[in-house]
């Protein structure tokens, strides 16, 4: 049985869907060259011996008024299949290609790495189309999201926010997106080697605000299978997103992501706030030094005086150090709140953080991985059921 079937006469795209097929995805490819779309799913099925695939590619040579009337008809006949179309098509016509049954749009210069990470998506939508709803985490029709918030800079929340949507990518592939909230000095983006064409910018504005389709195609894969929504480039353009559009954007990814995370600014800005009421989950960042601990205290404080308090926290002493002239109970009784996990300084770490390749993402045996590791478990289904009275737990280092 061919697993994916491409409908169109360009060999270049079809030589990339089989590279990406061949690097790590289970079935096989059937190419059906022809630039006139099959009537409707009797004459297309005739011609793969009467074989449903799970995923049906609708190449670059068709024109898209001919793909979105093919699209509709199996929309209707057969709505469990998959249609990915490749396009380059502009993003006003993206409500376009949603409403007659798309599921999915890849640009046809876009590398075999980028098109298999398209068609696990592709592959995960079939199955859950067949076997029903995935359970929700959260308890009510959503993801869980995650913020990684500390009142001071330089503690290590990029590094930490990029590895636990590493991580989670590995317990729910493409049920990730990692969004970066510093809007003015993010780097999400170099913190996973990624030059994205779309930012948060984008993300806001009323077109992405009003359809999820056209939101998705603002976001950037990764190839460790995991989506990213970065900052933009200009810091600049930070003065024009509100915190009532972050609001919106956060409601959004939530109901189309198992996973959420959230890379915010030092402080407590109006739009980290804003971001923070959307969280199901809080992972408070301190560096072993008395101006983090200090800054964590005061920011949980104010916290507490807003009675803003997600259902979930979790502390992290990160860079921990036990040559630093502090220890752990040091920590808890100056922030009144108990670390949850401790991730001792590493070299490793920091190696992988200047090239670009959250540590998570490589098989590495370091005590900051195991610790990372211990991180993202915490938001493992199986883990929070065992755990649910237990999220805090003393550490040692």
């Amino acid at each position: 049985m061919s697993r994916f079937v491409l409908l169109s006469p360009s060999g270049d795209f079809d030589q990339k869907l089989r590279a990406a097929v061949a690097h790590g995805l289970r079935g096989t490819v059937q190419t059906i060259a022809s630039d006139i779309l099959p009537a409707g799913p009797a004459e297309l099925f005739s011609l793969l011996n009467q074989e449903q695939p799970e995923v049906l590619i609708i190449g670059p040579d068709v024109p898209f008024e001919e793909a979105l009337r093919f699209a509709k008809v199996f929309d209707v006949q057969v709505p469990g299949l998959s249609l990915v179309l490749v396009s380059d098509v502009e993003p006003e016509f993206l409500l376009h290609a949603m409403r007659a049954g798309i599921r999915d749009i890849v640009s046809p210069q876009a590398d075999p790495a980028e098109i298999r990470v398209l068609l696990e998506r592709a592959c995960q939508s079939f199955a859950t189309r067949h076997r029903g709803p995935e359970p929700q985490q959260a308890g009510n029709g959503k993801g869980l999201v995650i913020g990684v918030f500390s009142p001071k800079g330089g503690v290590g929340k990029t590094t930490l926010a990029t590895n636990i949507a590493i991580g989670l990518g590995q317990i729910a592939p493409m049920g990730v997106v990692i969004v970066d909230l510093d809007l003015q000095f993010g780097d999400v983006a170099s913190g996973l080697y990624l030059n994205p064409e779309h930012t948060v910018t984008d993300a806001v504005t009323p077109a992405a605000a009003q359809d999820p389709l056209v939101l998705k195609a603002y976001l950037t894969v990764h190839p460790a299978g995991i989506y990213a929504l970065c900052a933009p480039p200009n810091p600049v353009d930070a003065d024009h997103i509100t915190p009532d559009q972050v609001s919106r954007l956060l409601e959004q990814l939530a109901q189309e992501f198992q996973y959420v995370v959230l890379d915010t600014a030092p402080g407590m800005p109006e739009i980290g706030i804003a971001a923070m009421e959307q969280c199901t989950d809080v992972v408070w960042v301190s560096a072993m030094d008395i101006p983090s601990i200090r800054g964590l205290r005061s920011g949980l404080e104010v916290l507490r005086q807003l009675d803003i308090t997600p259902e979930s926290r979790h502390v992290v002493l990160n860079m921990a150090d036990a040559k630093a002239g502090l220890n752990v109970q040091d920590v808890e009784s100056t922030i009144g709140a108990p670390v949850d996990v401790s991730v001792p300084r590493s070299r490793a770490i920091a190696l992988s953080t200047n090239r670009g390749i959250p540590v998570l993402q490589e098989s590495r045996k370091d005590p900051a991985v195991k610790s990372l590791r211990q991180l993202v478990e915490r938001f493992n289904p199986a883990w929070r059921a065992q755990a649910q009275r237990k999220l805090h737990r003393r550490v040692v280092i």
